[in-house]
């Protein structure tokens, strides 16, 4: 019991020292410093950066670069004050990703689907949402408490000699897979798509296009995805859904803003 009263006191004192409240009100626990994640964050672009193939295609990187600059024009001061760095990646996958400390990487096969520059910011824009929120932070956080507990967990069955007490950890995991873990990842996806929805829209970029971009994906994807029970993302319609409820306070950002991009 010693073993467990310890573990709960470790994680007792994480949580007080390190509660936060995300860009949308929601309680995270953030337990590295933003300097950790600015270093984690360039330590991994040039990673990939050395072994993914970068586009040379002058046109593709003056449009991706002229979309995110007004993007993070938008950012919040105190997320990262130095220059942005945007690299188009030549690769076929409909995805694109920001990192701690400013980096930005988009790939050439979201430029098929994402049909135009308000698309495309919708895109940058909820990626640039999960650095403004940390969600990085919030994820290696939150599993290292829940590894934590496992680990305390299985040496108190372990010590005590519990029966069958392998089927009971593969249970917890399950458990916690589909319990927290996968909720909490969804959880970042929309909050990042509401991010990214007041992003684009005082950056300029209309608003109503990031439903369209939605409805791409879906067409994209032909329909096969996982049940969303099981899915570390929220299906399209849902996240549809949700951006079309809060269209009303984007479009006043839209029409308040004085930017109008002409990216191409």
């Amino acid at each position: 019991m010693k073993l467990k009263h310890i573990t709960l006191a470790i994680c007792i004192a994480a949580l007080l020292a390190s509660c936060a409240k995300s860009p949308t009100g929601r309680s995270q626990l953030k337990l590295y410093s933003s300097s950790q994640l600015s270093e984690m964050g360039s330590q991994a672009f040039d990673s990939m950066k050395s072994e993914q193939k970068v586009s040379a295609k002058q046109v593709d990187n003056r449009y991706v670069k002229c979309v995110a600059e007004n993007i993070v024009h938008q950012v919040p001061d105190g997320v990262f004050s130095g220059q942005w760095e945007v690299v188009v990646f030549e690769d076929d996958q409909v995805n694109a990703f920001a990192l701690p400390g400013g980096k930005i990487g988009v790939y050439t096969g979201l430029l098929k689907v994402a049909k135009n520059q308000n698309q495309l910011a919708a895109v940058i824009g909820h990626e640039v949402g999960h650095v403004i929120a940390e969600h990085g932070n919030e994820r290696m956080s939150n599993s290292a408490v829940i590894g934590l507990g496992m680990e305390a967990t299985n040496q108190i069955l372990q010590a005590k000699q519990v029966g069958q007490s392998n089927m009971i950890m593969a249970g917890l995991g399950l458990a916690t897979q589909v319990g927290i873990q996968l909720p909490f990842s969804r959880t970042h996806e929309s909050e990042a798509d509401l991010i990214g929805l007041q992003l684009m829209a005082r950056a300029g970029f209309d608003p109503a296009e990031s439903v369209k971009l939605w409805e791409n994906m879906e067409k994209a994807s032909g329909g096969e995805r996982q049940p969303e029970l099981l899915s570390t993302h929220p299906a399209p319609q849902t996240r549809i859904q949700l951006l079309s409820q809060n269209l009303p306070a984007a479009n006043k950002d839209f029409q308040a803003s004085p930017n109008r991009p002409r990216c191409q």
